[in-house]
């Protein structure tokens, strides 16, 4: 982007943050909406001579049309751009002497759908944000500049206020963070999303089963079956127990050419004492030495590090033991998290991170961000920092 057309995108971005009102828009009634996200990574990592330095600008544009009480019409574009110098890989600029950014220039339509609710069910149809329970399987990518959304037919229903809930979808294709103008910026898909979710008397449990045919990397065609059981309790007026217990089964689906067969754990227990939250946590993916669980469609970055060096788990598994705290304090709120990574086949130590970030909302509208991830390899990949600033404005 040149520095002409910096001055004038930058400053009428601020000048529309500054300028317009908090959250007058909401789900429920008709009109615009608007996401402004200005964002600088910086990125040190020891395997490149240079860091990367990436001052990125997203607006996200909309209109949400509430045809009925059932009825509800969205469309939604999106626009990504470098600003200043582009000095990062943002996987299509061709600056493969810099460390990766995955926030590289797009100008696309993100969603647009049509959604009916009535009595308990719910369907949406169209290019969509599909998230389903933590983000672990199917999620939306939010914390990159150009989120991953689906073409989809999501429908839900609730056949009680006691009893179950089931929930399908269907995805046709997923598009992705890298954009259009990228090989990998698209997946065509064939894949079924089925849960079924009952509350008992302590937490609720969720069964799942994801049938994943990518036509277009058949080594991403996954069926994942599994359960999972979350919920809290109160031990005191001011302290609560919480749990999040989950396990999964693996198989190659589809025209996949390898022969899958991993499993999945996950605990992460976390105990509240008023704004404050403290956890700890153990994730298990599977492998044989060739290869391992996969979550092809998930929300990567919020698992397994900020530092995002297992985006795809390494053929020996992975076991990542964290613990972690966090906390809010009037406008203000904060989290830190340890890392501690290594092989589930075989004895190897894959390294440790440190993750922590603060965040301050100037506004109900407007959030700044400070976030840090150090990653020490021990054998594995190497030594990267990362640091990011954001300044965020929603409407």
């Amino acid at each position: 982007m040149s520095l002409n057309r910096v001055r004038y995108v930058l400053p009428l971005a601020i000048a529309s943050v500054l300028a317009a009102h908090p959250v007058l828009a909401q789900n429920a009634t008709s009109g615009p909406t608007l996401d402004l996200r200005y964002r600088y990574e910086n990125v040190d990592d020891d395997a490149f001579a240079r860091n990367a330095n990436a001052h990125t600008l997203r607006a996200r544009f909309g209109y949400r049309w509430v045809a009925s009480p059932r009825w509800t019409v969205f469309a939604e574009g999106d626009y990504v751009e470098g600003l200043f110098d582009a000095n990062y890989n943002s996987t299509t600029n061709g600056n493969t002497a810099f460390p990766v950014v995955a926030d590289p220039d797009a100008t696309e339509l993100n969603q647009a759908y049509l959604s009916f609710a009535d009595a308990g069910f719910k369907a949406t149809a169209g290019r969509q944000r599909l998230i389903f329970d933590n983000h672990r399987f199917i999620g939306n990518v939010g914390w990159r500049q150009n989120e991953q959304t689906f073409d989809a037919l999501d429908l839900s229903y609730a056949l009680s206020s006691n009893g179950p809930s089931l929930r399908y979808a269907y995805l046709d294709r997923a598009h992705r963070i890298f954009g259009d103008d990228s090989a990998q910026g698209e997946w065509n898909l064939d894949t079924h999303a089925f849960q079924v979710n009952q509350a008992l008397p302590v937490g609720s449990i969720t069964g799942y089963a994801y049938l994943i045919d990518n036509q277009d990397v058949a080594t991403g065609s996954l069926a994942t079956y599994g359960l999972r059981w979350t919920g809290s309790q109160a031990l005191s007026p001011d302290l609560k127990l919480g749990w999040s217990l989950e396990a999964a089964k693996q198989k190659d689906h589809a025209d996949n050419p390898q022969q899958v067969s991993a499993d999945y754990l996950f605990i992460e227990p976390t105990l509240g004492y008023g704004a404050f939250t403290a956890k700890a946590g153990y994730e298990r993916l599977e492998g044989n030495g060739a290869v391992a669980f996969q979550t092809p469609l998930a929300t990567l970055h919020a698992f397994n590090g900020w530092a995002d060096r297992f985006l795809s788990t390494p053929g020996n598994g992975l076991e990542d033991v964290y613990v972690g705290v966090g906390g809010k304090h009037g406008q203000w709120n904060w989290q830190a998290l340890w890392h501690d990574f290594s092989a589930d086949r075989g004895s190897a130590d894959y390294g440790t991170e440190f993750d922590a970030q603060i965040g301050y909302a100037f506004t109900p509208a407007i959030n700044g961000l400070v976030k840090l991830a150090d990653y020490r390899s021990d054998g594995f990949s190497s030594d990267e920092t990362k640091l990011w600033l954001s300044l965020e404005y929603r409407y």
